[in-house]
């Protein structure tokens, strides 16, 4: 871009953040969606069929598009990117078959005829032929290449969101664009092939080939086309009147089984709380050997990594199923959130993904409440929060103008703020009137697009409460608030006086933003009230003094909390004793308002040693990481040895009580909790843990089953990080060979975990390798650079640019260079990525880089002003 227009495309996106700040949001309508494309012409039903060439990595295509014109016009304009158009022909009633000139836009992504006559109303059929290429990277049509014992195999897949369907198919690629796909291909006789619709036929061809004709779908947004083919089997079952197929590459049906049986009972359970029966005849979830990490929503045939849905019955930790199970419960409730209703725009991507995500997490906590899933969404609240408290975030509906724009929304702002925020919202609307507000939304807008003004509207309906105007300062202002609380008793009852200011970890806001902020106001172990805060400051009395006040008892607020010092210390007092949520939000708001600099060191410290006897794995995980933390901001200080001797006298007597081994009867917080006091213990350097897990390493290259499940991960940690050139050599025979991405994943990144800077050079090199899925290589320096090596990383990742960036799928472009400094508290290393992103990407690149720096940076404060209390604090 020149610098024109990278200016002109900054005042573009301050005068949207103004506007959306400014003013409430319109309920959906097509014709003010944004978007490049004309509204003028619609696709009706795209007829496509595709011949994929496997040793070439290319493909021919032609497709009918079925086309209503609503307004006359001269234009007929659509979205293609690296296609090459072969032919073009419109037809129709009064103007037969005219041959179409085509013009691609490189740049806008375009694809357009110009027509020698203007078109009147009506229906016509766009013919298309065209070619293009199988992609290494996940973007449009990909391929893989992968391993069935020892035979090589190769098979194809897709990935089109957020804008990458064009890349397969000339498309209208905006997801305001609703039409019916019908697709068949060609493909080698020994291939299986899945689509977002059943197979209707199959029928040999010459040549050694077969062709695969797949059954309409319906009106859906382009982005939700699938296809994935290969040497595959299925195992299936039914619920509710729809098949289910779980997809797995040769050999892999055990595996497969956890995620149908896990799938039928999500089904069934959404059935129910939508309201609107899953309205596809058929649901296949399909697992690919590397490709993308995650899982795509694609309607009727969801495509997953396949470490993120297969879980092996006799290998696999408990937290692959937990994840499995969780992924699964997000990727299914898409099916109606984001499928069935879609989003306008992707400036209200969070419809879709906040929404798929705390469904995710009430359905995971339905089926396994002993999992505490709710709770351990409160430590991924506390992850976005310390994001969001930063000059560089963004509101939950960030305008977006761009494909770049339209990737990088897939952040956590998107998915864990939209998640924390209708958790807050459900509880002040109560579970029964948000989930009618849903159930009509659901029946008014199946097989449509909205805004986020329609939902408000259908919540505000069903709980008679001001929704649209309490929500819109949580979805279009940036940041959170702060509640101070002030306490007093007077005359038999507690003044209980709240006031909101805007909370920042980097530097104070300029901005004077107020929120409507819901509050739940109780004692300890007592009842609780809401109170609606929609000022600077309200007060609100309890009818007396008795018990312990606290602010939000349950946590499900998406702000901070300071008690006066007679609050806090009232609290801290009883730590151990307060419910888990309570005893959470405590531990993290108070290692947020140290952060912040609003609390000395000391008193976390003080506060975190009453935890010794903690139960729960979420406040463990908590602690932990804060001070695992503190420990990565002392690297390289005297005050780290303070840190790790302070961790070691907190985590060893916890380690010491659970002892080396699974026990009979323990619980699955008992063994996850085992493993990561024992990875803790190993990565500060205890001796004795780490001759541990090497030993055990040891004993596993004789006998792998002599490692438990739920202690693979720290032996393989231990190994990697400790080893030395031969264990090095073992992980790395081990990940070439490996059969499934769970085992090469874990090899992959024990390997980047090396500590030897010769070891860690050659981890950086697997990044170039062929032989790994692009998803795991472009990984593999970020973490390495983790691992405190990120000169070494960095000086990789520039020398390869161009080999890395052919690795990105689309919403890893912006994020790649950024990654891999983005574990320093060094502002030479923000200084140093700042300057490179700026000289080698286009401007949509610089807000993530401006982001990752803004942490350095904000890192880099934080150590300057904790180290100085690291004494104080360990003493």
């Amino acid at each position: 871009m020149t610098l024109l227009k990278a200016r002109r495309l900054a005042a573009a996106i301050a005068l949207a953040c103004t506007a959306f700040a400014a003013h409430a949001e319109a309920p959906y309508a097509f014709a003010t969606t944004p978007g490049k494309l004309p509204k003028d012409i619609v696709p009706v039903q795209y007829a496509a069929h595709l011949i994929p060439d496997l040793a070439a990595n290319t493909f021919l295509g032609s497709e009918t598009v079925e086309i209503e014109v609503l307004k006359t016009t001269s234009l007929i304009m659509l979205n293609a990117v690296d296609l090459e158009i072969d032919a073009a022909s419109l037809s129709g009633k009064n103007i037969g078959s005219l041959k179409l000139t085509p013009k691609i836009d490189k740049e806008q992504e375009t694809l357009s005829f110009a027509l020698a006559q203007p078109l009147e109303p009506g229906r016509y059929n766009l013919a298309l032929k065209f070619h293009g290429v199988i992609n290494r990277e996940a973007r449009g049509m990909f391929h893989m290449k992968y391993k069935a014992g020892s035979a090589a195999r190769t098979m194809i897949a897709t990935n089109m969101e957020p804008t990458d369907t064009r890349r397969m198919l000339p498309t209208w690629d905006e997801p305001a664009f609703r039409a019916a796909f019908k697709l068949t291909v060609d493909l080698p006789a020994s291939f299986k092939a899945y689509s977002n619709t059943p197979l209707e036929r199959q029928e040999k061809l010459d040549g050694g080939l077969q062709r695969f004709h797949f059954g309409v779908t319906p009106k859906m947004s382009s982005y939700l086309v699938v296809l994935v083919a290969g040497e595959l089997e299925r195992i299936s079952a039914r619920q509710d009147g729809v098949e289910i197929g779980i997809v797995t590459t040769e050999g892999k049906q055990e595996s497969a089984a956890y995620a149908l049986a896990a799938t039928k009972d999500l089904l069934r359970y959404y059935n129910k709380y939508f309201g609107q029966p899953y309205p596809l005849p058929k649901l296949d979830q399909i697992a690919i050997p590397g490709g993308f990490n995650g899982a795509m929503e694609n309607w009727g045939a969801i495509v997953y990594n396949e470490s993120a849905l297969l879980v092996d019955p006799k290998k696999s930790p408990d937290h692959v199923r937990q994840n499995s199970f969780g992924i699964n419960a997000h990727e299914v409730a898409h099916q109606w959130f984001g499928n069935l209703v879609t989003m306008g725009w992707w400036d209200n991507l969070w419809l879709n993904e906040g929404f798929a995500s705390w469904m995710a997490t009430k359905a995971t906590d339905h089926f396994h409440p002993e999992w505490r899933v709710q709770l351990g969404a409160l430590a991924d609240r506390e992850s976005v929060m310390n994001l969001d408290a930063r000059k560089t975030t963004h509101p939950i509906q960030t305008p977006v103008l761009t494909e770049a724009q339209a990737a990088d929304a897939f952040d956590a702002i998107t998915y864990a703020k939209g998640q924390a925020f209708l958790r807050m919202l459900e509880a002040y609307l109560g579970e029964e009137p948000f989930r009618k507000g849903i159930r009509a939304y659901m029946a008014k807008h199946q097989y449509g697009n909205t805004t986020t003004a329609d939902l408000w509207a259908a919540l505000e309906k069903a709980s008679g409460k001001p929704v649209e105007k309490l929500a819109s300062d949580w979805t279009t202002q940036p940041g959170f608030p702060l509640l101070k609380v002030e306490q007093s008793c007077e005359n038999g009852k507690r003044r209980v006086t709240l006031s909101q200011e805007q909370f920042r970890l980097d530097e104070p806001a300029l901005e004077k933003r107020l929120w409507n902020v819901p509050v739940q106001v109780g004692t300890v172990n007592g009842k609780a009230s809401y109170a609606l805060l929609s000022g600077a400051s309200s007060t609100v009395m309890q009818a007396s003094c008795d018990g312990t006040l606290v602010i939000d008892p349950a946590s499900v607020g998406y702000f901070r909390v300071q008690y006066d010092k007679a609050g806090f210390d009232a609290l801290a007092g009883q730590a151990a004793k307060l419910p888990d949520t309570t005893r959470l939000k405590l531990l993290g708001d108070t290692w947020s308002l140290v952060q912040a600099d609003r609390m000395q060191l000391d008193s976390y410290v003080k506060l975190v040693s009453a935890y010794a006897d903690e139960p729960r794995l979420a406040v463990w995980d908590a602690i932990l990481g804060n001070l695992s933390t503190l420990d990565t901001l002392a690297q390289g200080e005297p005050e780290r040895a303070l840190v790790r001797r302070y961790i070691t006298s907190l985590a060893a007597p916890r380690f010491a009580r659970l002892g080396w081994d699974d026990k009979p009867g323990e619980s699955t917080e008992e063994r996850q909790l085992r493993a990561l006091l024992a990875s803790t213990l190993a990565k500060i350097g205890d001796p004795a843990v780490i001759a541990e897990g090497r030993a055990r390493f040891a004993r596993f290259l004789l006998d792998p089953a002599s490692v438990s499940p739920s202690m693979i991960e720290f032996v393989m940690r231990v190994a990697g990080r400790y080893g030395d050139a031969a264990t090095y050599e073992a992980l790395a025979s081990r990940a070439v060979q490996a059969q499934s991405d769970e085992e090469r994943n874990r090899y992959a990144r024990s390997m980047a975990l090396a500590r030897d800077p010769a070891l860690a050079q050659r981890t950086l090199k697997m990044a170039l390798s062929p032989e790994l899925p692009a998803q795991l290589t472009s990984t593999l320096v970020p973490a390495v650079a983790r691992g405190e090596h990120v000169e070494l990383a960095w000086a990789f990742a520039t020398a390869n640019r161009d080999a890395l960036m052919k690795d990105q799928e689309s919403v890893g472009q912006n994020r790649f260079f950024p990654s891999v400094v983005s574990s320093s508290s060094n502002p030479a290393h923000a200084d140093m990525m700042e300057a490179y992103v700026k000289q080698n990407f286009g401007p949509d690149a610089q807000v993530e880089a401006q982001r990752v720096a803004n942490g350095i940076r904000t890192r880099a404060a934080q150590k300057t002003r904790l180290l100085p209390q690291v004494r104080a604090a360990f003493k």
